[in-house]
């Protein structure tokens, strides 16, 4: 069935593979941009992988077993990788840590991420705290479908979006980005460059094919479970190509 989903999404990647957003992304002021738009995926796929780890595994107590074994070990082995890595200087952090201090060295604006996580309230909504903070379209839609994703507590499909829509996609999507990327010595791109590379390689050689085994253990023979999965995987892969063609739109100004 996975052979099934490649070619069904095939023309979604490739579509993806191919965004002008890539080659648009020449100097500074225009990484700047991309990375003040770009942080809201690499906040929300956490909280997509920590609905995950909560959906297979007990994050309760007392402890008790959920029935995933073998999905459980894969999500926290993904878990382990994303939620305390180790950066360029040898520290362990998050990769949403990990990209924030690249932002800063390189002088783009995270006011708006950081104020989403910082008035988020517990009580309301998804959808109404992202709408409380007048962003983009681009930008509300994209994480009102992560959070929809979320709500729906079907850890199949959360799994074939968290595969498809995210893990698959990564290294494709930043092998484009770092041939585009110019080095400049009055700024300290290098950890951004590291975030990426970082990403390649993890998601080629690791989290990838955890995630593809955890889809194809999650789905399992049921015919209905990989029919809904392949449906929101084709949704993920459409949101992202209008976050991208969003952050093209205000990247092509300057």
């Amino acid at each position: 069935m996975i052979n099934l989903f490649e070619e069904q999404l095939a023309p979604y990647r490739r579509s993806l593979k191919e965004h002008k957003l890539y080659s648009s992304i020449n100097t500074i002021k225009k990484i700047q941009i991309f990375t003040e738009y770009h942080v809201f995926a690499v906040w929300d796929f956490m909280s997509l992988l920590k609905k995950l780890q909560i959906q297979l595994t007990c994050v309760s107590i007392p402890w008790k077993p959920k029935g995933f074994q073998k999905a459980s070990r894969l999500i926290n082995e993904i878990v382990w990788g994303e939620e305390s890595d180790i950066d360029h200087n040898g520290n362990p952090m998050s990769h949403y840590e990990m990209y924030l201090n690249s932002m800063s060295l390189i002088e783009s604006d995270s006011h708006k991420i950081k104020s989403l996580i910082k008035n988020w309230d517990i009580n309301l909504t998804a959808d109404k705290n992202v709408e409380n903070e007048k962003l983009p379209d681009f930008i509300e839609n994209f994480l009102k479908f992560t959070f929809k994703i979320i709500s729906l507590n079907k850890p199949h499909i959360t799994s074939a979006v968290f595969t498809f829509g995210r893990e698959d996609l990564i290294p494709d999507m930043f092998i484009e980005i770092l041939k585009n990327i110019k080095i400049n010595d009055k700024i300290n791109i290098q950890p951004l460059i590291y975030y990426f590379e970082r990403h390649i390689e993890l998601d080629s050689d690791e989290h990838g094919p955890l995630a593809l085994e955890m889809v194809n253990d999650l789905c399992g023979s049921d015919k209905k479970k990989w029919n809904e999965a392949l449906d929101y995987s084709k949704k993920a892969m459409e949101m992202r190509i209008k976050l991208w063609d969003g952050i093209l739109k205000i990247i092509s100004k300057e």
